[in-house]
Order: structure tokens, then C-alpha cells, then sequence
């Protein structure tokens, strides 16, 4: 463990919505991660027994009343662990690693993007899958956000639209206010190269749901292009 470091050091954010399926798995390995000291799951308006569910895992839930979208969610849980470090009167922040509440038991699998963060060696990690999932026309979200990081700051992630990441507090204070909705990775790559952070992907063998192709999933996709081209609008 690096100088200076504690051995609860990170903060687990979770942003959820209507996972009630898997939010308590989800909960349970990431509590279970080396340095660890806090899991908050942010229950984005759910309709289902999500926040009751994470709260009897073991999560501190923040709910939204309504749906707001996954930077809002974001912000909420981010904003809980600044004011839980308060009351803690922690000497220094926590990390922040934010994960899906899709992976369940395979968060367990997370602890390599703290690795970097925790030494000191990066500000930002970004999460490559081992393995992939279906994808069901997904690639056409992922493939203008990697081409529009690409021509913001030269370099194009594996993974661009990878909600699972690691940041010091700073960076993640350095990329506020965050790009609304589903723009938000994309706006958090850009934002932190552009003022000299240093940002790296790490391999790691998670696994969330995959994706459908009915309608449902298909309107998804379509909000995600939107936030993503405003997003990259934006910066350009």
C-alpha cells in the first residue's frame, strides 16, 4: 500500500435503476474489495425494490424521486461520500470508483482499476472487459465516441462508453460540472486529458448484462447517440 494510504481508501458509487435483479450481488463483491471502505448506490427513480435491496447488502442508498439520468446519479453519490469523508473527518478524500449495478457477482473483479489510482500513477482508470457482451447495435454509440475522443485529444480508449471507472477526487472535481445523461464518459475522457490528468485502462474480468434488441433497448441506444453528439458538440 502506498504512503500515506488507509485501508478503506476508495469509495464504491453505484448508480442504479430497476436492478433489483442484481444490485444486492453488486453490492456484496464490491464491499468486499481491497480498500474499500464505502459502497453507495444512487437509486435513479426505480420502480422496483432496488434501494431496499442495496440498503439490506449493505450500501449507503441516496434515492432520486424521479429518473435523472446517469451523470445526476453520478454527482448524488459522489456528493454522499464528500459528505460521509466530512463526517469522518478523513485527512484525505476517498478515491472514487464507479461501477454498474448490473455486474453482480463479478465486481468482485474491480480492484484492478484502484490499483493505479490508490498509487498514485494515474487520476483516472477506465475499465477494458476481458470479455464482451452482445453488443445489439451499441457499436454505432461506441464507435462516435471513440472517433469524436479521437479527434479531441489524439487518443481513442478500447472502451470509450466503460462506465467503470476509478478517479481521485480531484479529477473528478476537475471534470465538473459532468456532461448530462449518457454523454458523460465520453465528456469525462476528453475533460481530463485536456487538463493534463492522466488517464489509463486497466483489463478486468467483469461482466454485466447484455445488451437487448427489442424496443426498449433500441430507444436506449437512440438517448445515448443524443447525449453522447451533445456532449462531443460541446467540446469541439
Amino acid at each position: 500500500m502506498p504512503a500515506g494510504s488507509q485501508p478503506d481508501d476508495v469509495a464504491v458509487v453505484i448508480p442504479a435503476r430497476n436492478e433489483a435483479d442484481r444490485v444486492a450481488a453488486t453490492v456484496t463483491a464490491a464491499a468486499g474489495l481491497t480498500g474499500v471502505g464505502l459502497v453507495v448506490v444512487i437509486d435513479d427513480g426505480s420502480q422496483d425494490s432496488t434501494g431496499a435491496l442495496a440498503r439490506r447488502a449493505g450500501a449507503v442508498v441516496m434515492r432520486h424521486a424521479r429518473n435523472r439520468g446517469k451523470a445526476a446519479a453520478m454527482q448524488t453519490g459522489a456528493d454522499a461520500v464528500s459528505l460521509i469523508d466530512q463526517r469522518e473527518r478523513r485527512k484525505r478524500p476517498r478515491h472514487l470508483l464507479f461501477l454498474d449495478a448490473d455486474l453482480a457477482e463479478s465486481a468482485a473483479q474491480a480492484g484492478p482499476l484502484a490499483v493505479p489510482v490508490v498509487a498514485g500513477t494515474a487520476d483516472m482508470t477506465i475499465a477494458v472487459f476481458a470479455a464482451t457482451v452482445k453488443l445489439g447495435g451499441h457499436g454505432l454509440v461506441v464507435g462516435l465516441s471513440g472517433a469524436g475522443i479521437r479527434r479531441a485529444v489524439g487518443w481513442q480508449p478500447a472502451q470509450p462508453l466503460n462506465g467503470q471507472r476509478c478517479l481521485t477526487r480531484a479529477a473528478f472535481e476537475a471534470a465538473r460540472p459532468l456532461a448530462p445523461g449518457w454523454g458523460v464518459e465520453t465528456a469525462l475522457t476528453i475533460d481530463l486529458l485536456r487538463k493534463g490528468l492522466r488517464v489509463t485502462e486497466v483489463e478486468v474480468e467483469l461482466a454485466h448484462r447484455a445488451t437487448g434488441t427489442g424496443l426498449r433497448a433500441q430507444l436506449h441506444r437512440a438517448r445515448q447517440l443524443t447525449d453522447v453528439a451533445r456532449a462531443l458538440a460541446a467540446r469541439r
